[in-house]
């Protein structure tokens, strides 16, 4: 079944040149923190871009460090606002059809136009995540938050193209962390590592070989034949294959990240535990995009210590942004005001089981 677009995009790019160039991260990595680990946040920057150039070509990789430098200018006037301006202004750039035209006559496939699209993309998130910290902190840290920090970030290689994300805070503190290094025990954890990311793999290959869920939800003939116990069935089978091929896309970076003395971002929980729309929303089941949306709009924003409607705008504007970054189209915006009014009316019933008479009654 290759209905999934985005397994089949990944494992084909995975299989013809990001596992190897993940594998020479991998050696610069080991190879830097033996010997100067002083310096690895510099060999990663210089290993990150010289990967971006190969993938993406001069052009692919002069837009990114665009976006990067523009970010980085427009953050040196410390205003929130006029950063968030600056992140969906360029963002907003990537769906101008004679910019996309022009941007897929740089490339030989429309595959590697989708792989420039996918990784400014992320790397928007990661601009906006520095120049977001460096508003905030000030500049009594100039020297952790310059723009050579910034491009150590941006063009760090693991989570180049799909992300997981880290904020830049998170980063750059670990990364300055020096480290004894252990040769053995980093073989140790990369041979586990491996044996798992291999076996959710295999998973997801059978359930791609044996479950054809993607082929049966493309089209509407079968979906209205079926009872609608099968339907809930089919919704099932298709959230716990974004699960396992979750654990595998997030996985292979978790593991360099680990490998370069990193903690990663937590790996997605079953969904098959989840009874809770909020908690869904809070855990890393979202992986990407919950994160950096609770840091940098819903808490900014007021988040549930403001009053009613403070939190109603503050979770509207978190779900208004992940449908606007995952392409905008109409069926996004339907989906983000379904997911805000699942997490409205959780917390509107959880509000009124908490008074004292209906808790007296139950």
């Amino acid at each position: 079944d290759p209905m999934d677009f985005e397994w089949s995009y990944w494992i084909e790019w995975g299989r013809e040149r990001i596992l190897w160039l993940l594998a020479g991260h991998l050696l610069v990595s080991q190879v830097s923190r033996l010997l100067v680990e002083k310096y690895k946040p510099w060999c990663f920057m210089a290993y990150g871009m010289a990967a971006c150039w190969l993938l993406l070509g001069i052009k692919g990789f002069a837009v990114i460090l665009l976006h990067a430098a523009i970010s980085f200018a427009v953050a040196q006037f410390q205003l929130s606002l006029l950063t968030w301006l600056c992140s969906l202004i360029l963002l907003s750039t990537l769906r101008i059809p004679a910019v996309e035209e022009a941007k897929r006559k740089w490339y030989d496939t429309e595959n590697e136009y989708y792989l420039l699209l996918f990784t400014v993309s992320v790397r928007c998130l990661f601009c906006t995540s520095f120049s977001l910290e460096y508003c905030w902190h000030g500049p009594a840290q100039k020297s952790s938050r310059s723009f050579l920090w910034m491009l150590a970030y941006v063009f760090y290689y693991p989570t180049f193209h799909n992300g997981p994300l880290m904020n830049f805070d998170e980063f750059s503190k670990q990364m300055r962390r020096q480290e004894a290094f252990n040769l053995k025990t980093n073989l140790s954890i990369l041979i586990v590592g491996i044996i798992r990311i291999f076996f959710w793999w295999c998973l997801a290959e059978l359930m791609i070989h044996l479950m054809y869920i993607h082929a049966l939800y493309s089209s509407a003939s079968p979906l209205e034949a079926v009872s609608y116990w099968a339907l809930g069935g089919l919704a099932l089978a298709q959230v716990l294959f974004f699960y396992v091929k979750y654990l595998v896309l997030y996985g292979i970076p978790a593991l360099l990240l680990q490998m370069d003395g990193l903690k990663p971002p937590a790996l997605p929980c079953c969904v098959s535990l989840m009874y809770s729309f909020t908690k869904m929303w809070r855990s890393p089941i979202t992986f990407l995009i919950c994160h950096f949306t609770y840091r940098y709009i819903y808490v900014p924003m007021g988040g549930s210590q403001s009053s009613l409607l403070g939190t109603l705008f503050s979770t509207a504007l978190t779900f208004a942004f992940v449908s606007y970054w995952h392409g905008g189209q109409s069926y996004l915006w339907y989906w983000g005001a379904l997911n805000w009014l699942g997490v409205i009316v959780e917390n509107g019933v959880k509000r009124i089981l908490s008074i004292s008479l209906i808790q007296d009654l139950i």
